[in-house]
């Protein structure tokens, strides 16, 4: 019965490819593997509400599940959004020493930060309240979610530390799913297990769970087996510069380890530009990667508009939500609303504001500097630069080994930007 115990033999004399950015060798996953999968926990459906049965499995000799449900009841997509972004995480406060957090819809991040003081302007743009009570913690939440709240509406959270009752308070406002963390004070976690009447998802991760070296799928009758991808995106990693200009700051390496790691466990192809200790802007799942590059810079674009002063200055009516306020936001960034559009947002105001202009958002985005970006694979023309020179882009960190490596290397240098070859490609599907 498979509700109870399931056998799947998978790829006899399966070997893997290496692809050239790898650095992984010529091994080979030879045999027969029996992969033993007992049903921890029935779920209510898989991705979609006709996907039954469902259910999620301890694997193999594995005693516990990677996590203990603590409240709610989490379902298929919920689990694989809060496996990816624990991992996204862990991996970045190991790499930083900070406290991580990220924004997960849809096994992607909406955004990742690490816990740094916001500035005054920050604290406005994402209407902060009681900011000099803010925890690491918190102002790693609050960077997370801020990088993009369109798309971090009903959200998944994941935070690197034990949650505190600041940062709690915070996350009891917004709209979100659940919430994957090693641990939670006391009463943080009495507020977390109250939010949506019962139905938030509490989960506490095991931080000293070891998942297995190789990891198994199957789909269409068909098995597939890989080496888990434990590659750790540190500073060692941004040491082989390629550019005319070679200085990095601190900030510029943080930034660019940052933006790495959110690329790991973003669905590939993917591009992400970070600032200050949080990303602004991530392109996932593009065929392109100059398309990448182009809906992460338009996310950027957003991001750093809603710091302009007249979008920090829009007046809306009393008892306007926090979510219509963000989203008004962007609309008016974008600017681009139909007649009807353009008559419901007017009614969020008690007098309609004034249309903030093509040459105001061209002269505002000249002011953003320092930008770092990163792709999970190679840049294979230099057009990805060109566009990512729009948003402020200093420092560029890619695998490298594309035969265009030269004429994307002359990109940089001729907007004196500094690139880094990690010689690591970080593909995720």
């Amino acid at each position: 019965m498979w509700r109870r115990r399931s056998r799947a033999q998978v790829c006899q004399s399966c070997s893997r490819s290496v692809a050239p950015q790898s650095a992984m060798g010529n091994a080979q996953a030879k045999g027969d593997h029996n992969v033993v999968l007992n049903v921890e926990r029935q779920l209510k459906y898989g991705c979609n509400p006709h996907q039954n049965p469902a259910a999620v499995c301890r694997v193999d000799a594995n005693k516990t599940l990677p996590f203990e449900v603590l409240s709610g009841t989490p379902g298929y997509i919920n689990l694989l959004d809060a496996i990816n972004s624990w991992q996204l995480v862990r991996e970045l406060a190991e790499a930083t020493g900070l406290p991580a957090a990220t924004s997960f819809k849809h096994v992607s991040p909406a955004g990742a930060a690490i816990g740094v003081p916001l500035t005054e302007v920050e604290i406005q743009a994402y209407e902060v309240k009681n900011a000099d009570q803010l925890t690491p913690v918190a102002l790693a939440y609050i960077r997370a979610r801020n990088a993009d709240p369109l798309c971090s509406f009903g959200d998944w959270v994941a935070i690197s530390h034990e949650v505190d009752v600041v940062t709690a308070n915070i996350l009891k406002v917004e709209v979100s799913d659940g919430i994957i963390a090693p641990g939670y004070a006391p009463e943080a976690l009495e507020i977390l297990k109250a939010k949506k009447k019962g139905a938030f998802i509490v989960l506490q991760a095991d931080s000293d769970f070891q998942p297995p070296e190789l990891e198994f799928r199957t789909i269409y009758g068909m098995g597939l087996v890989q080496k888990r991808n434990a590659e750790v995106f540190d500073a060692s990693k941004l040491e082989k510069i390629v550019t005319k200009r070679t200085d990095v700051s601190e900030q510029a390496k943080q930034d660019l380890i940052l933006a790495s790691v959110a690329a790991k466990y973003t669905q590939s192809n993917s591009v992400g530009y970070a600032r200050g200790g949080m990303m602004i802007g991530i392109g996932a799942g593009q065929q392109s990667r100059v398309d990448c590059v182009k809906l992460a810079g338009r996310k950027v674009t957003t991001w750093y508009m809603r710091q302009h002063p007249k979008v920090l200055g829009l007046k809306f009516k009393e008892g306007v939500k926090k979510q219509e306020r963000v989203n008004a936001r962007v609309r008016y960034i974008e600017g681009d609303q139909t007649e009807l559009e353009l008559k419901e947002f007017n009614a969020l105001f008690d007098s309609a504001p004034a249309p903030l202009t093509e040459a105001e958002k061209k002269e505002f985005m000249k002011s953003l500097k320092g930008v770092a970006i990163s792709s999970d694979a190679f840049f294979p023309f230099r057009d990805s630069i060109d566009h990512a020179s729009r948003y402020g882009v200093e420092y560029v960190v890619q695998p490298g080994g594309s035969v265009q490596d030269d004429g994307v290397i002359a990109a940089c240098d001729d907007y004196k930007m500094v690139m880094a070859f990690s010689a690591l490609r970080l593909f995720h599907h």
